[in-house]
């Protein structure tokens, strides 16, 4: 690599191979003159309905896991029981959080288009 020296407006020397008569200038760039307006609830409501979401798709997966594992007798059951409860509170401090932040069990599946959506509707 070369040390520093001119520098070569790239831009520039594309639009003079394209045949451009007159010479290139980068578009101007100016700082946004005011903030955006961002309402704080629907901000709050939209962070908390994507972590819920990532949250519940866990809690359903660790379900699916712990019933397989029910099912293939890997579990004693002390560890049964003790598998159902924590799923059974992770599952109401779920609905308390959504009703904090007044969310549907619906407005934490998000829809992925042409895959569907992104939680089972069992």
């Amino acid at each position: 690599m070369t040390g520093p020296g001119p520098r070569r407006d790239e831009a520039a020397d594309l639009a003079a191979a394209l045949g451009e008569t007159a010479a290139w200038q980068a578009p101007r760039v100016t700082p946004l003159d005011r903030r955006l307006a961002v309402d704080r609830d629907s901000v709050e409501r939209g962070l908390a309905s994507l972590v819920l979401t990532v949250i519940e798709l866990l809690r359903q997966l660790m379900e699916r896991q712990a019933l397989r594992r029910v099912d293939l007798g890997d579990l004693t059951e002390e560890q049964i029981e003790r598998v159902g409860a924590t799923l059974m509170a992770l599952e109401e401090q779920m609905t308390e959080l959504r009703e904090y932040f007044g969310l549907a069990p619906e407005d934490l599946n998000l829809d992925l288009g042409p895959l569907g959506p992104l939680l089972p509707t069992d």
